[in-house]
């Protein structure tokens, strides 16, 4: 597997399927590991297609996997990052909580801007839908 981030909050590698493994460590990491994969899990449900799908879940050991969304997107504008966050909260009801550019990633295969890492994000209520 290769090393994408070695901090004191997470360990992050990608393994030879593209699979995203994350580890928590430090402060809060067991409330941070609960709160992403509840975010990850309500996103799914609410079918948000530009985010990291749950794959696996190891809360003895604060671990996760998830599918990968794209490369980092350096060149992004804080304009159209805080725009990506704004549609994120507006249609799927999580407000992410550290809503910068390096939590936005851009997938070739979905030709458009991701959104990860939701350790400090907050579900909101959705509206109920009428057609």
């Amino acid at each position: 597997m290769r090393d994408l981030k070695d901090g004191i909050r997470a360990h992050v590698r990608i393994d030879w399927n593209g699979m995203v493994h994350k580890r928590f460590r430090g402060t809060d990491a067991d409330k941070r590991y609960a709160t992403e994969v509840a975010v990850l899990k309500v996103l799914g449900e609410r079918e948000c297609p530009y985010v990291p799908k749950l794959v696996e879940e190891h809360p003895e050991e604060l671990y996760f996997v998830s599918t990968n969304c794209g490369s980092p997107a350096p060149n992004l504008t804080p304009a159209k990052a805080k725009e990506l966050f704004a549609e994120l909260e507006r249609d799927y009801g999580v407000r992410h909580g550290d809503a910068e550019a390096r939590n936005v990633t851009y997938s070739a295969k979905l030709g458009r801007f991701c959104l990860i890492d939701f350790e400090i994000a907050e579900i909101l209520p959705m509206a109920e839908k009428t057609y």
